[in-house]
């Protein structure tokens, strides 16, 4: 696709290239667009879109792309890209643009578009108000059907969406809702009120933006209407947003789960001192944080001389412990990030994996047992390894497993009732954390059952 783009443009066939680039989906222009990497070329390309194309073209540019272009926009070519914008796009933008663009952009906004800009922006970041339009469709009840229809046909080509409408009174206060699909199912001199559904679901506009997001996933909406303290409709959080905002927290949660500070820079447009910056102060603290394992080593140290065998299952022991920490607390995010789990329900998790980790830990403690004796003992040759020694390796595989269950599914609740992200005790923290009581059980049982 973009070597027949390159062909058009080399030959100079632009009218071609004109009527091929606009008969593209804006999402697939933009990808290619963005793999140009001559500044002067891309300008160019994009200047053959249609209005309407280049509007949905330049949202989903990423910033780097969005603000270069802005650079090389004349006022007027800015100002035809921002008319053709969604309220909750252009705000979007905003968002992330210098102060010096950002002032350019809203000089080419009129005064109402500026206002409804500015009322987005004052939202929190993560609530739902900042991810909301106010653009949707409003009807009143004692409205006909008839009187429906003319108001979406006079006033819908500026919503983004008019398939679902909403009902309200004279001082905007949301009393109903309906659809396209029950208005062309009714008859014309129908009244909205006599089938308008009252029992609105709603969020405010200062409750999280992931809220609404599994709000919207719950009762399968195509527009979730956010309101005000006084159950005034401001604005409208449509699916596409919702996804938006899903990936933007899974991303960001992988990015916590591997100790890694989130950024929403393109992995490839990434700085590597950037990248070093986000990712040093937790692998430091990791490091650090590590040294409990070193002084539980060297405490022990003695004891290890009278059974050199033990040292060389400890990377096994250890390993085991995280990876049934990490198992656990990967469940207990997702659970948690679907609303499934809260804090009240912390002592049935605990229960619940206790149980897991009980099964679990001792069926790789049989394992592990007939492994150590038949294959180490046997097959290898190694005779320090004996009943007693596959005795406490795998009795600490068993109660380690048990312990990391229940540490890497607590962890991330305690986390969440704190205020803190779930994800921030992940993997790293409690691989460490599992890392420190998995070699204490082990030094423990080698203790009591080896009497070293």
């Amino acid at each position: 696709m973009m070597e027949y783009i390159e062909q058009l443009h080399t030959q100079r066939r632009i009218g071609e290239l004109k009527k091929y680039l606009n008969e593209i989906n804006p999402a697939d222009i933009a990808q290619l667009l963005e793999t140009v990497e001559n500044e002067r070329t891309r300008v160019f390309l994009f200047r053959l879109l249609a209005k309407e194309n280049a509007a949905q073209t330049f949202v989903e540019f990423d910033g780097d792309t969005q603000e270069n272009l802005i650079r090389a926009f004349s006022d007027t070519e800015l100002k035809e890209v921002l008319d053709e914008l969604y309220i909750d796009d252009a705000a979007d933008i905003i968002e992330e643009m210098p102060a010096t663009i950002v002032k350019r952009i809203l000089k080419n906004t009129d005064p109402e578009t500026r206002e409804a800009i500015n009322t987005i922006l004052k939202y929190p970041e993560d609530s739902a108000g900042s991810i909301m339009t106010p653009e949707f469709v409003d009807l009143k009840k004692d409205m006909t059907v008839e009187d429906a229809f003319k108001r979406i046909r006079r006033t819908g080509l500026d919503k983004e969406t008019i398939y679902t409408c909403y009902v309200t009174d004279a001082s905007r206060h949301l009393i109903g809702v309906t659809t396209v699909k029950e208005l062309l199912l009714s008859d014309y001199d129908d009244v909205i009120e006599d089938f308008m559904e009252t029992n609105v679901i709603s969020i405010n506009t200062l409750d999280d933006r992931e809220t609404a997001t599994l709000a919207l996933s719950k009762y399968d909406f195509l527009a979730m209407p956010v309101v005000d303290m006084e159950n005034r409709l401001v604005g409208i959080i449509t699916v596409d947003d919702a996804i938006d905002v899903i990936q933007e927290e899974n991303t960001e949660d992988i990015q916590k789960m591997a100790a890694i500070t989130p950024t929403d820079t393109p992995y490839l447009k990434t700085d590597v001192i950037d990248s070093w910056k986000k990712r040093i102060p937790w692998l430091m603290l990791l490091m650090i944080s590590a040294t409990l394992t070193s002084q539980i080593l060297t405490t022990f140290e003695d004891k290890l001389l009278q059974a050199s065998v033990l040292t060389a299952f400890i990377p096994m022991l250890m390993g085991t412990g995280g990876n049934s920490g990490g198992q656990s607390s990967a469940t207990i995010i997702r659970a948690i990030s679907l609303d499934e789990v809260r804090f009240k329900d912390i002592f049935k998790v605990i229960w619940k994996e206790f149980r897991i980790g009980a099964i679990s830990g001792l069926t790789l403690a049989v394992v592990c047992f007939i492994k150590l004796l038949l294959f180490d003992r046997i097959v290898l040759g190694n005779d320090a390894v004996t009943f007693t020694v596959s005795i406490v390796i795998s009795l600490t595989i068993l109660v380690e497993t048990i312990c990391a269950k229940i540490i890497g599914s607590t962890l991330p609740i305690i986390a969440k009732k704190l205020g803190l992200d779930p994800a921030v005790l992940a993997n790293p923290f409690i691989t460490t954390i599992s890392d420190v009581v998995s070699l204490l059980v082990y030094f423990g049982f080698a203790v009591l059952i080896l009497h070293l």
